[in-house]
């Protein structure tokens, strides 16, 4: 049993805790290194040796672009593109004039027109995923109303006796053709079956379009024939040559226009 005495006495099982004064003294003793070991990553050799490294390297990077640029500069290597870049043939062949034709039109009016065109053509008992095609189709275009004055018959002209006043008789305003501008029209929505993707893929058909284009025209064809055109350009060309013929001296100008 052990004594009293030799309870804090320390053992090779149990050594005795240091005091303050040896903690002390140890943190006042500087290790050495060992000979031939690494040198303490917190020493400036350490430190300078990785970041002079990187300069290089930084330096190096952007002295090669300075000159790669100022030799692309000069002319010397050719540029450098991007080798998939998009490019456009024409291969057009040269305009064809087939006519010409004289025209003694005074357009009086012009009417512009919008029109939305939703067209489907599909089958009977046929799902539509597998065979369908409906378009939906912003058309925009341009009516004309005109009086042609080629079409002044003989006598259409009457000049009363004292030269003061004189009575025309025209045409009626006729309505040209509809004009689709294909700049301002664009197809808004397409929904097609799969038998008709897989038939573009195999024939396509350039002129698929070409039904649309037709119905936007007739639409917009009777919608000018309503719209009150043909009374704005009657109006229109009376004033003109009211102005024209009393500006040569006749007081009353007269103008009627026969039945289209």
């Amino acid at each position: 049993m052990a004594r009293d005495g030799d309870i804090n006495e320390p053992t090779r099982e149990f050594p005795g805790y240091p005091t303050g004064d040896d903690l002390r003294a140890r943190s006042s003793v500087t290790p050495d290194p060992a000979p031939g070991g690494p040198t303490s990553a917190s020493g400036p050799a350490s430190a300078n040796g990785p970041v002079r490294g990187l300069l290089w390297v930084l330096g190096a990077a952007a002295l090669a672009v300075v000159v790669l640029l100022g030799v692309q500069a000069t002319g010397i290597l050719p540029d450098f593109r991007n080798p998939f870049a998009k490019e456009q043939t024409d291969r057009s062949q040269p305009t064809l004039l087939k006519s010409i034709r004289d025209l003694s039109r005074y357009v009086a009016a012009e009417g512009d027109f919008q029109v939305v065109v939703d067209l489907q053509n599909d089958r009977r008992n046929v799902p539509d995923f597998l065979l369908n095609e409906r378009t939906l189709f912003v058309g925009a275009g341009r009516v004309e109303a005109y009086v042609d004055f080629s079409k002044i018959a003989d006598g259409a002209i009457v000049e009363s006796a004292d030269k003061k006043s004189v009575e025309i008789k025209l045409p009626a305003p006729q309505l040209g053709e509809t004009s689709l501008d294909l700049e301002k029209s664009y197809v808004f929505a397409q929904q097609r079956g799969l038998l008709n993707r897989l038939n573009d893929l195999v024939a396509g058909d350039p002129n698929r379009q070409q039904q649309v284009y037709r119905l936007a025209e007739d639409r917009i064809t009777a919608a000018a024939r309503g719209s009150g055109l043909t009374a704005r350009a009657e109006e229109n060309t009376r004033k003109m040559l009211e102005g024209l013929l009393r500006s040569l001296g006749y007081e009353k100008v007269t103008v009627t226009y026969t039945a289209p």
